[in-house]
């Protein structure tokens, strides 16, 4: 098979590894910009996992140019007729979300709005083409040095529609990290809607505040236990919408708690912050704010520019997953990586220069520090705001200076205990010939 693009692997940068494959960085040896060459494996190992790597490329090339949802730049596998393992091309992020939070690293209260906002912009657009993404987190949020944010991960992604009956089969697989989960999904709702990747976004936003996750359960049980304890028990038109009996009963029978507020819980946070919040993490999710209005809020004006909020041009196509045979699902992915391969080579350098340098022609770049400074929303707020916001960039590039610091580091410490204890191994093998 001729390459038409080569990649150069970037020495002793393995980014992660995880249970369904590694993610490394690479250089494009044309342009020179990065790449991260995600390498999925076990693709054909459980049905489940086949259905969530068709889904993940097919939706990758659907939101393929969102500034605020990483990019494809190409894929590839090694023989279409019989293989294992995708290889996904992607746009290159110093760390995720995850990281910066728990790198120790002080963020600014414009660190937090701008976060919040891009999430919102990227998840606006996602959901104009009526699809769920279902597992948003921290460690699902892309972050370079410039502070841009990306959504990734769309394996656990799903369609929804305005009938309450077609969302009714939803939850049959396993939706988002606990800690970040919707009550709505435990407690087995009627149907659920958007509004649970709203509550995704409000559990960041509190780990944004808080430097921890917010609700940190254990289980199932503790997890919802956590929810209420800070909401407090819902009103009783709530739970008549609750579609587990027992779930209702479980509630019903525990004592009443009184809400907390969340400016208890975050007293130095800016009151702005602390009333979306509030909006986000509404335990009735039909009372709970829209990705719209969010985007809307006072607290994020600053950001907020309608022009740059885009929707979807067309609604995702979810007629695949009608599709179960795992012959047909490989063929279908052989297909999908064919086709896209085909497109996106036949200009291949300025593809890339487009989703990695300049933004695409037809979108917004984010606002310039200028026009932060020049914003009187900012001068009606906190006079902390301009400086913080003039330091904007410099201590994000900080930040990521510090985390792989960290990183390199711990892989330092790893690799000098490996050579202890190999030195150990050798020393107790010689000592039992003597």
């Amino acid at each position: 098979m001729k390459r038409i693009v080569s990649f150069e692997r970037l020495v002793d940068k393995n980014k992660s590894q995880g249970a369904y494959g590694v993610v490394c960085a690479a250089r494009n040896t044309q342009t020179g910009e990065g790449v991260a060459i995600k390498k999925v494996t076990n693709v054909f190992s459980k049905t489940i996992l086949t259905k969530r790597a068709l889904r993940e490329v097919k939706l990758l090339q659907h939101f393929r140019g969102h500034k605020n949802i990483t990019c494809l730049f190409d894929m590839d596998i090694v023989n279409p007729h019989d293989y294992n393992e995708i290889y996904l091309y992607e746009e290159l992020m110093e760390a995720d979300l995850h990281a910066i939070i728990r790198s120790g690293q002080p963020l600014t209260d414009a660190h937090y709005q701008s976060f919040t906002y891009q999430i919102l912009n990227g998840l606006k657009y996602i959901h104009s083409a009526n699809v769920l993404h279902r597992d948003l987190k921290p460690g699902n949020l892309l972050v370079n040095a410039d502070c841009e944010l990306k959504i990734c991960d769309f394996g656990l992604a799903r369609g929804f529609s305005e009938d309450p009956a077609a969302n009714s089969g939803f939850m049959t697989e396993y939706v988002a990290t606990r800690w970040y989960r919707a009550p709505e999904i435990m407690l087995s709702f009627q149907s659920y809607t958007k509004a649970i990747d709203l509550w995704s976004v409000g559990c960041i936003l509190a780990e944004l505040l808080g430097g921890r996750p917010l609700f940190k359960g254990r289980d199932y049980v503790d997890q919802l236990n956590q929810i209420l304890q800070t909401l407090g028990t819902p009103s009783d038109a709530t739970l008549t919408r609750i579609g587990s009996t027992r779930a209702q009963e479980y509630i019903r029978n525990l004592p009443y708690m009184h809400k907390r507020t969340f400016q208890q819980l975050f007293p130095n946070a800016n009151p702005l912050a602390i009333d979306l919040l509030e909006r986000l993490l509404t335990f009735d999710p039909a009372q709970r704010i829209t990705v719209e209005e969010a985007l809307e809020h006072p607290y994020l004006a600053v950001w907020h520019d309608p022009n740059d909020e885009l929707v979807c041009p067309e609604p995702f196509d979810f007629s695949f997953e009608a599709v179960d045979d795992p012959d047909q699902m490989k063929a279908m992915i052989a297909q999908e990586v064919l086709n896209f391969r085909a497109t996106v080579r036949r200009h291949q350098v300025p593809q890339l220069s487009v989703a990695t340098g300049a933004k695409s022609t037809n979108l917004s770049k984010i606002p310039d520090r200028d026009t932060i400074l020049n914003s009187p929303t900012v001068v009606r707020g906190d006079p902390d705001a301009l400086v913080a916001v003039e330091e904007f960039n410099k201590r994000c590039r900080t930040l990521i200076f510090f985390i792989r610091s960290i990183i390199y580091s711990l892989l330092l410490a790893k690799l000098k205990n490996i050579y202890i204890y190999t030195c150990y191994r050798e020393y107790n093998y010689y000592s039992s010939l003597e």
